[in-house]
């Protein structure tokens, strides 16, 4: 009798449809799923999951690898996490199209919006490209352990066609704007699964200027979606404050209705206006009610900054007696900071002034949180009454002799958590709220991004161990509803309809868990980008194995160094859809 390539026996499947869990044998032929149920085949290879739940790889759609793919073939922390699926090129920044003299502006873009460190690019960047398909057959070249798909990026394309002016956001002439519909229309016709834009006063250069493309008038977005149209099927993705609503709401309502293309948008709670978020998804409901295909993307935490000794930013970046030091290597640095007289003198030390973002990263202690309890566990959803002013002001200390003193614990290496946006009202409750609202999809992990303060490439385990088990601070979601949520409902945005349900026909994307075992590690920080280069990363346990198209790339955390993972060229067929509905 014939064998079959892989056999996952005994699991609790969760299939990513939302029905209920089910045990059930899955077996896998060439990439595919052949039977789910009870298989009597032996496999070449075989997997016991008893005790383990078996889900389908998570889909992230939101991740900014665009530079990390062209050297690293794991792509972490995000395979570290299960990811078999990411989707780059979002928030309008990318690498192509590019001319070969504006290498460097890239990069500082990218460094500057993202916080990638610019030395890692210019390193590991090859440059083996000009143009969109150029880029996208140099990725397609490159093994490595996961799918990755690629939008292209406005900003490149503006500053591709405009030059300064594109840079410096000046009005687009009716000839720019065919250029950039042109350009966009090749790239999709080469594969891109969209177009990404940024409209959010946050995303600035490296020069504090807003990047190219956020102030774009309606009639070049409108012109990019009607090319992307003309192509197929597409995701026009933006970053936006959403400021005004209603005429942001009105173009985007234009374009999905005239194109047919699916316009997506970043929904996080803002601290200057805590229920806007209700009022999105109301005209979002009113634009779906009238044909418009508009999801908002949201996060399953807060933008939240880990502020360490090590990190872009903390409490004492802008006091002079600590700016004195900080240019030494961190072990000389940490000896200095542990001398009492340094202490005293920097605790002594009025910070400078550095604007209203700048003193709430630096002295909003309200907001600030210790991140990994004494237990060990990390706490993203804490207590107002556990901020770092509430706890100095029980002890009768200063709080930044606090943030001092925490920030030195676990050899200079502890860590304050300061949610940024998502949590105005100290709770998610807003977020569960959002989570089952029908016009909103899991998104924002931002893998790859923000290397310096942020690491929520580890959301899609976040989603089973908070959501699903430990939450205590209000109601937890369904396993069922988790796995579908980061698996066929993120793929189906984009159109990846092969892959996101355990099912026959489907592409064979799997996780075995223990789910019992399964947690974040605390972040560390690293240098182990090119020209060594800083990034904080985090790891996970409980992941029992990974498959990527029937390949297993990770069995108890670790590598198998097996790279079946390739380039996905625009949407792909349902496989066995039916099976998914």
């Amino acid at each position: 009798m014939a064998m079959h390539d892989l056999v996952i026996r005994n699991g609790r499947v969760v299939d990513g449809t939302g029905a209920p869990a089910f045990q059930a044998d899955i077996a896998i032929e060439n990439g595919v799923i052949v039977a789910v149920g009870e298989v009597r085949t032996a496999g070449r290879r075989e997997i016991d999951a008893a005790g383990r739940i078996v889900t389908p790889g998570w889909v992230d759609i939101h991740t900014h690898y665009d530079g990390q793919v062209t050297w690293d073939p794991y792509l972490s922390p995000s395979s570290w996490h299960g990811v078999t699926t990411a989707v780059m090129g979002n928030c309008g920044v990318g690498f192509a199209p590019v001319r070969p003299d504006r290498h460097d502006w890239l990069i500082e873009l990218m460094e500057g919006v993202e916080d990638i460190p610019g030395s890692a690019l210019a390193e590991g960047i090859d440059w083996t490209w000009e143009t969109f398909p150029q880029y996208l057959d140099s990725l397609d070249a490159q093994p490595r352990v996961l799918d990755v798909a690629a939008q292209v990026p406005h900003s490149a394309v503006r500053a591709y066609v405009m030059g300064e002016r594109g840079a410096r956001n000046e009005d687009a002439t009716a000839q720019d704007i065919a250029e950039m519909s042109r350009i966009v229309a090749e790239g999709m016709e080469a594969g891109a699964l969209g177009f990404s834009t940024s409209r959010t006063v946050v995303h600035v250069t490296k020069d504090g200027a807003v990047m190219p493309g956020t102030t774009a008038a309606a009639d070049e977005l409108l012109a990019i979606g009607r090319a992307m149209s003309e192509v197929g099927p597409g995701v026009f993705e933006m970053a936006s404050d959403m400021a005004p609503a209603e005429p942001e709401f009105e173009w985007m309502r234009a374009m999905s209705m005239d194109t047919g293309v699916t316009v997506t948008y970043s929904l996080l709670q803002s601290p200057m206006n805590p229920r806007n978020w209700v009022k999105l998804l109301e005209l979002n409901a009113q634009a779906r009610a009238q044909g418009a295909s508009i999801t908002a993307q949201i996060a399953c935490r807060p933008t939240g900054l880990v502020l360490g000794w090590q990190s872009t930013i903390h409490p004492f970046v802008g006091r002079q007696t600590y700016r004195d030091i900080a240019h030494l290597p961190f072990p000389e640095r940490l000896e200095r900071l542990r001398d009492p007289a340094v202490r005293a003198a920097i605790l002594a030390d009025p910070s400078k002034k550095m604007g209203p973002l700048g003193a709430i990263m630096t002295q909003g202690f309200d907001r600030m949180f210790r991140l990994q309890q004494p237990d060990g566990r990390l706490d993203y959803e804490p207590r107002a009454e556990d901020s770092i002013k509430a706890l100095a002001e029980a002890s009768g200390q200063a709080p930044d002799a606090v943030v001092f003193d925490m920030l030195m614990e676990n050899d200079g290496r502890g860590y304050i958590y300061l949610p940024l946006l998502n949590y105005t009202e100290f709770s998610f409750d807003h977020i569960h709220a959002m989570m089952h609202d029908p016009n909103t999809v899991l998104s924002l992990s931002d893998g790859g991004a923000h290397c310096g303060v942020i690491c929520d490439a580890s959301f899609p385990t976040y989603m089973l161990t908070h959501w699903v088990r430990d939450r205590s601070r209000g109601p937890r979601l369904t396993l069922e509803k988790v796995v579908s949520m980061q698996t066929r409902d993120t793929a189906r945005l984009y159109g990846l309809n092969d892959r996101g349900v355990l099912a026959v026909g489907m592409k064979a994307d799997v996780n075995v868990i223990d789910f019992d075992a399964l947690a974040i590690q605390p972040p560390e920080m690293v240098f182990d980008l090119p020209a060594g280069g800083r990034r904080m990363i985090q790891k996970a346990v409980g992941y029992v194995a990974t498959v990527v198209s029937g390949v297993v790339t990770y069995e108890n955390g670790e590598a198998t160094g097996a790279l079946p993972g390739k380039l996905i060229r625009g949407p792909q067929g349902a496989g066995a859809r039916m099976a998914a509905e």
